[in-house]
């Protein structure tokens, strides 16, 4: 008889983990385990810092929040700290691979683990989809706009899948062909994380400095020429409080702007929680770090810490250099240096090259959200495989000891879509993908906590009768309010994988064998 709830053991898991088979520098063609508490929690950075910073600062300040924005970004900080520290319970606790999975299939059973599994590939395959394309759009603003590099009519539509518009020499519009830099870069990471985790993080970190340091020269060079007089939204208000705009206020230069107090505030938070998506890929790699227990929890949670504060800084400068209505474009931070510029009386020359060194910054932050992505994205195909749900994937490389062929499958699927699809379509699946991840998290360490109390917990969430709900709430809202489409388009994924779970994952299942 199938038992579709049937649930692992969790002792059994962390036998699993430190089973001499999959531990150890070289150990029985395993993973290598090569990861500390702080490489963890530069990948962490690597993941988080990327397009969010780059675009939806300037989106949630201009339509929703004002210069309040650094509420917003206190908010989604919070959310997902809710989420962060149950991931960081979980994680120490059940130290294996599998992230979400993993903890759903001991806490809820195999069928909510599949529909979590699943459901997994839409944040990290189709995450990395999403920042590919970003990626291939400030590729080619670099290329033309900063070094002036004339590109063809037949190179621009190279750089466009099939349902985007590029624009030709003469003005006209027409569809793209294939988004060629958006697949370049998703072969090239590829490489990368087939030749092993330690010439991955060596990059990641090579990169995270790179980009990290860009942001805090951008932050120092506006903190002194910031107008302070752009922070106050509201004039009736004194203090913090004047931050928050309200309905149908006139401005100082008698301009009216439509905007909606503390509502907006929340929106917003809303809008820039997806920011911070990416520290939960760190679960992961738990077979690969040295000390799981004290090193995951560490990774997540100071990696969480430490971009909320660089948003906050970022948030901060820009609204006060550049009038928050006017950060309502693709590309907010670079009007930011362009008033930068402007107010210090810097030339042309020193403006193309300051806004070039952004853009730079911009593509190593974009790259390395999509090494984390997909070295996510191979990690829960191996564990989906070693329970016999899905084929192929559990074999590692015996010279790298890396998930060899799901990452050349994720490398070439990350290719073919990130060519071909445009990003606003995958951009929300990837949101609710992670969002119901976190719910069920969250719910995984409420149950734990009261089926099994006596688990050892190397990390404990404190309060935890009140962060698992609160996570399990927030997240539920911030869910609720995407679009109708955005559920549709979940529902018809998840019966897809019904499909396959069906007919080829549960005959497959090592515990429906047992």
């Amino acid at each position: 008889m199938l038992k579709l709830f049937v649930k692992k053991d969790i002792g059994q898991l962390v036998k699993e983990a430190n089973d001499p088979n999959i531990e150890g520098e070289h150990g029985g063609g395993g993973f290598k385990r090569h990861l500390t508490a702080f490489t963890i929690t530069m990948l962490g950075m690597g993941a988080i810092i990327g397009a969010g910073i780059f675009s939806l600062t300037g989106v949630a300040a201009a339509n929703y929040a004002g210069p309040a924005i650094i509420y917003s970004f206190l908010i989604g900080g919070v959310l997902c700290a809710f989420a962060g520290l149950c991931y960081a319970e979980m994680a120490a606790m059940v130290p294996v691979s599998g992230s979400a999975y993993a903890y759903s299939y001991a806490t809820l059973g195999e069928l909510i683990a599949w529909i979590i599994g699943w459901d997994l590939i839409l944040e990290y395959a189709f995450g990395a989809v999403t920042v590919t394309a970003s990626w291939s759009g400030y590729f080619v603003s670099l290329l033309t706009k900063t070094f002036g590099i004339h590109l063809s009519d037949s190179m621009m539509l190279l750089t466009k899948g099939p349902w985007e518009y590029v624009t030709l020499a003469d003005g006209s519009q027409v569809t793209g062909i294939w988004n060629l830099p958006a697949s370049v870069i998703a072969l090239i990471v590829s490489a990368i994380l087939f030749r092993g985790i330690k010439e991955s993080t060596t990059v990641n970190n090579i990169v995270v400095v790179v980009k990290v340091a860009i942001i805090l020269a951008f932050i120092a060079l506006g903190w002194g020429v910031i107008d302070s007089a752009n922070w106050i939204a509201n004039t009736s208000a004194t203090g913090f409080a004047a931050l928050v705009p309200t309905e149908g206020l006139s401005l100082r230069n008698g301009a009216e702007i439509m905007s909606y107090g503390w509502n907006g505030v929340l929106t917003g938070a809303g809008v820039v929680f997806f920011a911070y998506i990416g520290f939960d890929a760190l679960s992961t790699t738990a077979q690969e770090a040295k000390n799981p227990q004290r090193d995951l929890p560490i990774g997540m949670l100071a990696s969480l810490i430490i971009c909320t504060a660089i948003y906050i800084l970022m948030a901060l400068v820009m609204t006060g250099v550049v009038p928050y209505k006017e950060l309502g474009v693709a590309d907010p931070v670079a009007v930011g240096v362009d008033a930068i510029v402007s107010k210090r009386n810097w030339g042309p020359t020193a403006g193309g090259l300051i806004s070039g060194v952004v853009k730079f910054g911009a593509l190593a932050g974009l790259t390395s959200v999509v090494l984390v992505m997909m070295l996510a994205q191979t990690r829960i195909f191996y564990a989906m495989s070693k329970d016999g749900l899905l084929p192929w994937f559990s074999k590692l490389h015996p010279k790298f000891g890396t998930p060899g062929i799901a990452t050349i499958v994720t490398g070439v699927f990350v290719a073919i879509c990130g060519g071909a699809m445009p990003m606003s379509l995958v951009g929300e699946l990837v949101s609710i993908g992670t969002l119901l991840a976190f719910v069920l998290v969250c719910a995984g360490v409420f149950i734990l906590r009261k089926t099994q109390p006596n688990i050892a917990r190397p990390f404990k969430t404190p309060i935890y009768w009140f962060i698992a709900p609160a996570g399990m709430i927030s997240c539920a809202w911030v869910m609720y309010g995407l679009p109708k489409d955005t559920w549709f388009r979940l529902a018809i994924w998840l019966m897809i994988g019904f499909v396959i779970y069906f007919t080829y994952g549960i005959k497959h299942s090592r515990l429906q064998k047992k």
